[in-house]
C-alpha cells in the first residue's frame, strides 16, 4: 500500500533517503540493520521498518551521502544476503500496493518472489520437503536397523528438513552474525546427534520449520490483512480526451484535467464535481459507514468509492499531493517512529541472546567439572537452553502489535502517526479543546443587529461586511452572508487585520473599525459593554461608536458524548481554551460539562495557558490539545500529542498534527484512547506471555525436567501464538 514519495528529501541541512528492503523476513535482523546502520558516521537517524520492509536514513547533508548508502547496502547484505535494497521511486517494487513479496523464509527469506502465488508455491515446497523429512523419520522409528543404518537413515531426515538452516547459520558466522536462531538451532541439533539422539535431532528441526513456516503465514496474513485496511490507492483513472475516455495511471493526470468515475470504481484524485450526481462511500477514509452525497460544485476526494451515478471531476491536485497519497504515505510511515517499548525489547533481545548462549556454555561445562557428572547429560541441557532462547516471539509480535493498532485506527478514520504516539494515548491526564471548529460547529449566523443612536441596522451591517470583505474567518463569512449583497472591493482603499483584535478599513473614504473590546479601547473609543452569548462585534465610524453585531456558533451534537467518554476513561480534566468572550466561553463549558475554560484568548496566549497546564501534570502525564489544525499550528506543535479535528482534504491539518481525526466528531479521540489502552493490553500480554514461558522453560531445561520437544514450542510455538494474539489489535 505504497504511495509515490520522493527518495530524498533535503531540509535545513538534512538528507533524508527512503528504500524497500525486498526480501526482508527476519524482525531480529531488521533490528541488527538499524542498529548498524546508526552507527555510520554522518547519519543523524536510521529506521529499518519490519512491518513494511522499508529502510529510512536520515544523513548530513555534507556527509558523503553516497558512501554512507555504500556503507548501508553492506551492513544489510553481512546480515541478510540475500535482501535487495531498492531505492523508494526508481523501481516498481517501491508500489508493493500492500502485498507481501517476501517468501517463505525460516526467519531469513532465502528467494526474491513476488505476490501471493509464490508466497502459496514456496509454501507448497517448505510442505513437501517436511512431509519427506516426517516419512523418512517415521520409517526410522519403525524399522528395526543396524545403528549404522539407523543413523544413516535420520541423517537423511536431518539434511533434507535442516540442510538450509545450518548453511545459512554457516554463512551468518563467516559475515560475523553469530547469535541467531539459525546458529542455536543448528548448534542444537548437532549436539543432539553427537551424544546419539537422533530422533531427537530430526524431530526437533522438523517442528523448528512447521512452526517457521505456520509463523511467516501469519506474518505475512497480518501484514495482508493491515494492508487491505487501507487498500484505498487507485489502480487507474477514466482520464477523458474530447469524446473519447482513456484508462491511464493516477500519476498521468494533470491538473485541470477531466476525469470520469463510474459507479463501483475508487475516486482516483482530488477535484471538483463538474457533471453528474451520486452517493459515495467515504468509510475507507473517514470510517463513516453512512454514504455522502456529491453534486455539481462539491469537493471529490480521492479514495472515495462512487456507489451509484456516473460523476465528472475536474482534477485540482496531482496524485502526489492528492488526499489519498497524503493518508497512505502516513500511514505507511507511521511505524517509523518508535514506541519506547519498542526500542527496549530491540535493545533488549541484542544481549539477551548473548547473555543465553554464554548461560548454555556454563551450564555444559561448570556441573561436569565441579560435579563430575556426565558431560552427555549437561550439554543436553545446554543444547534445551540453546534452543529456548530466541527473542523472534518479542522482535516480531510487538511491532506487529503497534501496527495492528494504526492500522485499526486508519479504519475508523483516525490517523496516528508514530507507534510513539499511540503508547503515549495511554498516559493522557488532560484534554485541552480549542472551541470554534473542534466542539462547536463553526458554523456562524449574524443574530443580533444593535445599531447606536443615528445609524440604521442595514447601514451597520453594510458596514461590518466591507471591513470584513477580504477576510475568509467564519465570522466574517457569516456577516457577508447575512449581507447577502455584493461587495465593491473598489470602495476598500486601505485593509489591515489586527491579529487577535479585529479589523481597520478605509471604505470610501472613511475609516471602519470592526472588532472585539480591546480594538476599541487601543483607538480610545467609547462603546456599550454587552452580555450577550456569542461573538460581539463592535463597529466604528470614524472613530464614532456605530454599534455591534451578535455572531452565533453552535454545538456539536457529538461534543457532549465526547466529554462524558473521555471522562469514563479516567481523564482527570477537560479545558476549553478559546478566544471567544468570557460569556460564551463559560455557557458552552457548563453545557458541555467541561472542567475549566480559558477565554478571550490570543494565539500565543493559548501556547502560555497549554505550558501552565502542562506545568501541572504528572511527570508521565501527557496533554493533549485538540484543535483544527489550520489556526492552532503553535499549540498543536507544543502539546505533548496535537490532535487536528476533521483533516479531511485539509493539508495544514495532516501537516501539523501527531493524530488526525478525518471527521469532525470530538468522540472518535476517546476511540483513539480506547485504541490505544488495547494495544497496550495486547503488546504487554505478549511481553509477559513470551519472556513467561521462555523463563519458565529455561529454569526447566536447565534443571533437566524438559526435552528439546518442549524446547522448541517454547521458541516457534510462543512465536506463532504472539503474532496472532498481536493481530487482534487491528480489530
Amino acid at each position: 500500500m505504497t504511495t509515490a514519495v520522493k527518495s530524498e528529501l533535503e531540509l535545513d541541512g538534512l538528507v533524508e533517503k527512503s528504500f524497500m528492503l525486498e526480501g526482508l523476513g527476519c524482525a531480529n535482523c531488521a533490528a541488527k540493520m538499524e542498529a548498524g546502520i546508526k552507527r555510520l558516521d554522518g547519519v543523524i537517524n536510521a529506521n529499518v521498518n519490519f512491518m513494511n520492509k522499508k529502510l529510512n536514513i536520515e544523513m548530513d547533508s555534507n556527509s558523503d551521502i553516497k558512501g554512507i548508502i555504500n556503507k548501508a547496502e553492506k551492513i544489510i547484505k553481512s546480515i541478510e544476503a540475500h535482501v535487495d535494497i531498492m531505492p523508494i521511486g526508481e523501481n516498481s517494487s517501491g508500489h508493493s500496493n500492500g502485498h507481501d513479496h517476501s517468501s517463505h523464509n525460516h526467519g531469513h527469506s532465502h528467494g526474491h518472489n513476488h505476490g501471493d502465488d509464490s508466497i502459496k508455491s514456496e509454501f507448497k515446497k517448505e510442505l513437501f520437503k517436511i512431509l519427506i523429512a516426517g516419512a523418512i523419520m517415521v520409517l526410522g522409528f519403525v524399522l528395526d536397523l543396524s545403528p549404522m543404518l539407523e543413523l544413516m537413515i535420520f541423517l537423511a531426515a536431518f539434511v533434507i528438513v535442516g540442510s538450509e538452516v545450518l548453511l545459512r547459520a554457516v554463512n551468518n558466522i563467516r559475515r560475523g552474525q553469530v547469535f541467531d536462531e539459525n546458529f542455536l538451532m543448528g548448534i542444537a541439533t548437532i549436539g543432539a546427534f553427537i551424544i546419539g539422539e537422533y530422533a531427537e535431532g530430526v524431530g526437533v528441526m522438523l517442528f523448528y520449520q512447521v512452526g517457521e513456516l505456520f509463523q511467516d503465514v501469519a506474518v505475512h496474513r497480518s501484514r495482508k490483512s493491515i494492508s487491505d485496511l487501507m487498500d484505498i490507492r487507485p489502480d487507474y483513472a477514466n482520464l477523458k480526451y474530447g469524446d473519447r475516455i482513456k484508462v491511464v495511471s493516477p500519476e498521468e493526470v494533470k491538473i485541470g484535467d477531466i476525469i470520469v468515475v463510474k459507479p463501483g470504481e475508487k475516486i482516483p484524485l482530488d477535484g471538483k464535481v463538474i457533471e453528474g450526481n451520486s452517493s459515495v462511500d467515504t468509510s475507507h477514509l473517514t470510517g463513516e459507514s453512512m454514504p455522502r452525497d456529491l453534486e455539481i460544485g462539491d469537493e471529490a476526494l480521492s479514495g472515495f468509492i462512487n456507489i451509484n451515478g456516473i460523476l465528472s471531476i475536474q482534477v485540482s491536485k496531482a496524485f502526489g499531493e492528492s488526499t489519498v497519497s497524503k493518508i497512505l504515505d502516513l500511514v505507511q510511515n507511521a511505524s517509523s517512529k518508535k514506541a519506547p517499548t519498542e526500542n527496549f525489547i530491540t535493545k533488549f533481545a541484542r544481549y539477551y541472546t548473548p547473555a543465553v548462549v554464554f548461560g548454555a556454555l556454563a551450564i555444559a561445562v561448570i556441573p561436569p567439572l565441579i560435579m563430575g557428572q556426565a558431560f552427555s547429560e549437561w550439554l543436553y541441557r545446554a543444547l534445551i537452553f540453546l534452543v529456548i532462547s530466541c527473542p523472534c516471539a518479542l522482535v516480531i509480535s510487538i511491532p506487529l502489535g503497534f501496527f495492528g493498532g494504526i492500522g485499526g485506527a486508519s479504519n475508523k478514520g483516525i490517523l496516528i502517526k508514530g507507534s510513539n504516539y499511540l503508547e503515549a494515548l495511554n498516559h493522557v491526564e488532560a484534554v485541552v479543546f480549542d472551541k470554534t471548529g473542534t466542539l462547536t460547529k463553526g458554523v456562524f449566523q449574524v443574530t443580533e443587529i444593535n445599531p447606536s443612536v443615528g445609524f440604521e441596522s442595514d447601514e451597520l451591517l453594510e458596514m461590518a461586511a466591507y471591513a470584513e470583505s477580504y477576510s475568509n474567518h467564519p465570522i466574517a463569512v457569516s456577516i457577508l452572508k447575512a449581507y447577502n449583497k455584493a461587495v465593491d472591493k473598489s470602495l476598500v482603499d486601505k485593509y489591515e487585520e489586527i491579529a487577535g483584535n479585529g479589523i481597520k478599513a478605509v471604505i470610501n473614504g472613511s475609516e471602519i473599525l470592526a472588532g472585539n473590546p480591546k480594538l476599541m479601547d487601543g483607538e480610545k473609543i467609547e462603546y456599550k459593554g454587552v452580555e450577550s452569548i456569542g461573538t460581539i462585534i463592535h463597529l466604528a465610524l470614524d472613530k464614532e461608536y456605530a454599534g455591534y453585531l451578535v455572531i452565533s456558533d453552535e454545538i456539536k451534537r457529538d461534543s457532549k458524548d465526547a466529554v462524558k467518554e473521555l471522562k469514563a476513561l479516567g481523564i482527570k480534566k477537560t479545558i476549553m481554551l478559546t478566544g471567544d468572550t468570557k460569556l460564551a466561553g463559560e455557557k458552552i463549558a457548563y453545557e458541555l460539562g467541561l472542567d475549566e475554560v480559558y477565554s478571550e484568548l490570543l494565539p500565543h496566549e493559548k501556547v502560555e495557558k497549554l505550558e501552565m497546564i502542562e506545568a501541572r501534570k504528572s511527570p508521565k502525564g501527557k496533554i493533549i490539545y485538540v484543535g483544527d489544525g489550520i489556526n492552532d499550528a503553535p499549540v498543536l506543535a507544543r502539546a505533548d500529542i496535537g490532535v487536528a479535528m476533521g483533516g479531511l482534504g485539509s493539508d495544514a491539518a495532516i501537516e501539523a498534527a501527531d493524530v488526525v481525526i478525518m471527521m469532525d466528531e470530538p468522540s472518535k479521540i476517546a476511540t483513539a484512547i480506547k485504541i490505544a489502552k488495547k494495544t497496550k493490553t495486547i503488546v504487554w500480554q505478549n511481553i509477559f506471555f513470551a519472556l513467561g514461558v521462555k523463563g519458565i522453560f529455561l529454569i526447566m531445561g536447565a534443571f533437566g525436567i524438559v526435552t528439546m520437544w518442549e524446547a522448541v514450542f517454547a521458541d516457534v510455538g510462543v512465536a506463532v501464538i504472539a503474532i496472532l494474539n498481536a493481530t487482534r489489535a487491528m480489530k
